[in-house]
């Protein structure tokens, strides 16, 4: 915790996961629409506007590389990603979303933002802004304290 802040409210903590719950529910109905797990949407969701390394996409994903390295290989076998050859290094590979896999994620993003936005607008404009700016604050500090890159 900050230094300054107050031990937060255990009615706050249960709230939050609770929310998480939630969202976790949603995450995994629409992926699941789509054959994919929770975990594999994250990955194409991570890898939709970039081509990483399979260490970097590890640390992004919180998993470990050996995990990473299943979830690309069923994500490849369906042609949703593809590793790219690191030129001058024989032992590297990079992962990038193909087509077909960014229109799946790009489907499950748009019904995602449907549902959860039909979720949020039962917040007024200004509990909206408000909830808007304490995500963001949590979102920094926890990657920031787990050294994960964004």
């Amino acid at each position: 915790m900050t230094t300054d802040a107050p031990d937060p409210a255990p009615d706050l903590v249960d709230g939050l996961i609770q929310l998480s719950f939630i969202l976790q529910a949603v995450l995994g109905r629409l992926a699941g629409q789509q054959g994919l797990s929770v975990t594999q949407l994250r990955m194409l969701a991570v890898l939709d506007d970039r081509e990483i390394g399979m260490q970097q996409l590890a640390g992004i994903l919180e998993l470990e590389k050996s995990s990473v390295s299943g979830l690309v290989d069923r994500a490849e076998r369906r042609g949703l990603v593809r590793r790219i050859a690191v030129p001058g290094n024989r032992r590297a590979v990079h992962v990038t979303v193909t087509a077909a896999g960014r229109a799946v994620v790009h489907l499950v993003r748009d019904a995602v933002r449907d549902e959860i936005g039909d979720l949020a607008s039962t917040l007024s404009e200004r509990q909206q802004g408000s909830f808007r700016r304490s995500i963001e604050t949590l979102i920094l500090h926890y990657v920031t304290q787990h050294a994960i890159p964004v």
